[in-house]
């Protein structure tokens, strides 16, 4: 491989300014950067751990030459992962008029704030959602409103403000939406081909050029921080004071951002985050778009990514399971040498994947479903939005033209040190009638795949429970009877 021509600094956009940065730690957050060092004090911290919303700015990058505008947590997101981009905080808005900006306007005459801490990662969020809605329906605006979280006002007046934003103004008249172009030529003028190093030895953090060029790092550097979204490292740092360095940020490499289908396979590139993926995998495979708008909040699906989320190894991780009942493989790549593996394969026991030094996750391959065959998923979590798994359980079903069942994968999370596989209930199902009768029988094989740990979000008993009575739902869903249903704010008012 060539040798990388190199940049020392960072450089990006915020708000209207310029940045160029060489002094930045690799594991300073967003957040610590505007509040202590530009004294931009609008975006609050509360949990710093991108679960309340208070610290929500905007980031505009490019993707594929189009500039888009997204909500993210900037507590957990390093100064790092920017390069690039253009960050967009509370202090810019505006209206086209110099005024208040037309959601400013519409939360203060809607009544929607009281004590005001959480009032701009609202205004941030519902920002983001009217630029790409003028007239959002109540669905979407909770959708967006996810990852925000208010302890005084209560939502119904945030809601209201949300609805009546385009009565204060046009989104077309929007200060962003009118300085579009001349951002994107800034932000195009800053993509130099070059690779980004600052720091010296174990305080070094690195963006690559390409994914060539993160082949190359990582094979001098095997055991670098690689962070993707940092939906999960974020917290490493926050919460658990862990040193991460050296950091290599890979959330910006084009190269690790296609999506694509062949023959009835999808491919996901290891950088393409939770929102990116929604429509393709919403489309193709049903069951997963519910599954991906339970995943954090708005900011989190923005900056989380697919390929994170498998890399990390983590047993309450939300997509594997789904993707392994689906007979998905994982491309692993180490310098120019690449191998794929079944992804099941990956996860070899709690914190220990199948994954060598100075090796990364390219991408996963996703088959879709065979016409004809069953597929879901179903995610159990105390509270249904903004929450980690409880248990999780994905089922998919083949099943002869007589009835009984011709193949059966079935995997969860949250079950095990790892996400894993029903084998011993799968064998039990497999040849025998789709009835109730069989999977009451094969219930008992439970015992003989899964022993969960009693945590702080269930007991070893609700989870085996749990996960006996998702198979039983998948039952009714698919043997003809009335299935169960999940109903949402809006069924039930």
């Amino acid at each position: 491989m060539a040798r990388a021509r190199v940049r020392g600094e960072l450089r990006f956009l915020l708000n209207g300014e310029d940045v160029a940065l060489a002094d930045v730690g690799p594991d300073e957050t967003l957040l610590d950067y505007l509040r202590l060092r530009r004294s931009l004090r609008g975006t609050k911290e509360g949990c710093a751990e991108g679960d309340c919303g208070a610290c929500t700015v905007l980031v505009g990058k490019l993707t594929a030459g189009k500039l888009v505008y997204e909500s993210v947590n900037a507590c957990i997101r390093f100064l790092g992962s920017l390069d690039g981009c253009h960050v967009v905080t509370i202090e810019h808005l505006r209206g086209a008029d110099g005024g208040l900006h037309p959601v400013q306007q519409a939360m203060i005459d809607f009544h929607g704030s009281q004590c005001g801490f959480c009032t701009p990662g609202f205004v941030m969020s519902l920002y983001a959602l009217w630029m790409r809605s003028a007239s959002p329906s109540t669905a979407a605006i909770e959708k967006a409103l996810q990852g925000n979280l208010c302890r005084c006002t209560g939502y119904e007046a945030i809601v209201r403000a949300a609805q009546a934003v385009s009565r204060y103004g046009e989104t077309a008249k929007d200060p962003l939406a009118a300085e579009r172009r001349k951002v994107t030529a800034r932000l195009s003028a800053l993509k130099d081909g070059l690779r980004v190093e600052i720091g010296e030895g174990a305080r070094r953090l690195v963006v690559p050029a390409s994914v060539d060029d993160l082949a190359s790092v990582l094979d001098k550097s095997p055991n670098a921080t690689i962070v993707a979204g940092s939906t999960d490292v974020g917290l490493w740092v926050t919460k658990h004071m862990r040193d991460i360095s050296p950091v290599v940020f890979i959330g910006g490499l084009d190269g690790l951002r296609a999506m694509s289908m062949e023959k009835g396979v999808i491919t996901i590139g290891a950088g393409v985050t939770y929102s990116e993926a929604f429509a393709l995998l919403a489309k193709r495979i049903p069951p997963l778009g519910p599954l991906l708008d339970r995943i954090g909040g708005e900011q989190v699906r923005n900056m989380g990514t697919i390929g994170g989320n498998i890399a990390n190894g983590s047993p309450i991780g939300d997509t594997p399971p789904p993707l392994i009942a689906l007979g998905a493989s994982l491309t692993l790549r180490k310098g120019r040498k690449r191998r794929t593996i079944p992804l099941e394969s990956y996860f070899i026991a709690y914190g220990k994947q199948d994954r060598q030094p100075g090796e990364f996750v390219e991408a996963v391959h996703v088959p879709v479903p065979a016409k004809g065959s069953h597929f879901a998923v179903h995610k159990v979590t105390k509270r249904r939005d903004e929450d980690i798994t409880a248990t999780l359980g994905a089922f998919h079903l083949a099943l002869a033209k007589d009835g009984t069942v011709a193949s059966i994968r079935i995997a969860y999370g949250g079950m095990a040190a790892t996400p894993k596989r029903a084998r011993a209930v799968e064998a039990a199902l497999t040849g025998k009638p789709w009835t109730e009768a069989t999977v009451d029988a094969a219930l008992a094989a439970y015992d003989i795949d899964f022993t969960p740990l009693t945590d702080m979000r269930a007991s070893a008993e609700y989870r085996q429970l749990a996960a006996k009575n998702l198979l039983r739902r998948f039952l009714a869903e698919t043997a003809g009877g009335k299935a169960p249903l999940t109903v949402g704010r809006q069924e039930a008012a």
